[in-house]
């Protein structure tokens, strides 16, 4: 039997709602969502019933992702579904050092709500945005980008999808160049030009965070964004340095492949990473984590049933 991984997700995929539905099914949702609020009220209340436009803004977006990946992610360790490695894109990857141990609960979320307002912070100080960039090959994305002083290459998501980051009024002449390319530009639902050089001041700022915070040596193996390796002790450097340089995804799901994960399950609210996977290598199983928690339900009443009827005969 393979190895099975958690992967959480990064911003994109919030919507309005998300997580009132575990919230309201399993305790251990629950408690977390109950913590975040004691940490910083109303997150529950932004995830339930906040506005599109209000999970946009980095600071909001963050923490409300946090809680929802965090409490999914209990709802399956409290089944019993133990990963044996983690990694996270961007934001996701808090959440995922939080699962490794690296940091307790209540100290994951006051990290990430800091790193959602020195992103937000660091957003407001130009007009930036990021958009996805498919059909094209990473180089030919990134010899685009070279054209321009303000685009950078920033997530090398699949094989023919990289995200680029930049001043939003250069997107509109990079598109077209990309469109001359053969390619295709998907704007991104956010808010800032993340992980590239316009977040320098905020990863420098977390960097302080992370060192007054009492993190711990990893339980399982971590993935890092900055590296596509596991974690090794910076963790202050490889957290915080991640805010403003590439997510090597792509790299980082191959090298989990390499060490004999097969089977990926998606901590978020989406499906984006689950289809990142499935492009990078489609003979591993890759699905969400409401799908793996169907297929566990729907597995145990059909035992339950078969039990029932074996006790019948």
């Amino acid at each position: 039997m393979g190895k099975i991984a958690f992967v959480c997700a990064g911003q994109g995929d919030q919507y309005p709602g998300m997580g009132k539905e575990l919230a309201g099914q399993y305790p251990e949702a629950a408690a977390v969502y109950a913590l975040c609020d004691e940490i910083r009220p109303g997150t529950s209340a932004q995830c339930f019933s906040g506005t599109e436009e209000e999970l946009k803004k980095t600071n909001n977006t963050q923490p409300c992702l946090f809680a929802m990946e965090l409490a999914g992610a209990s709802i399956l360790l409290h089944k019993g579904i133990h990963p044996d490695a983690v990694a996270g894109f961007s934001l996701g990857e808090v959440v995922a050092a939080t699962i490794a141990g690296v940091m307790d609960p209540a100290t994951g979320f006051r990290l990430v709500c800091r790193r959602g307002e020195l992103m937000q912070q660091a957003a407001e100080q130009f007009d930036t945005s990021m958009a996805a960039v498919v059909k094209l090959s990473s180089e030919q994305v990134q010899e685009l980008c070279s054209r321009y002083s303000d685009l950078y290459p920033v997530n090398f998501n699949c094989p023919g999808q990289v995200t680029v980051s930049g001043l939003s009024d250069r997107m509109p002449e990079f598109s077209g160049d990309v469109r001359a390319t053969g390619g295709r530009v998907i704007p991104l639902k956010v808010k800032g030009a993340f992980h590239s050089p316009f977040m320098e001041k905020a990863a420098e700022a977390f960097a302080e965070e992370l060192k007054q915070a009492a993190l711990q040596q990893e339980t399982i193996p971590l993935y890092s964004n900055l590296t596509a390796e596991p974690y090794t002790e910076n963790k202050v450097e490889l957290l915080s340095k991640q805010i403003c340089n590439p997510v090597q995804w792509e790299l980082t799901i191959r090298n989990m492949i390499a060490e004999g994960i097969d089977t990926f399950i998606e901590i978020g609210p989406g499906q984006t990473l689950t289809r990142m996977i499935q492009k990078i290598d489609p003979a591993v199983s890759a699905c969400t984590m409401t799908a793996y928690l169907k297929q566990m339900e729907a597995s145990h009443d059909a035992d339950t049933t078969k039990s029932t009827e074996a006790e019948t005969c």
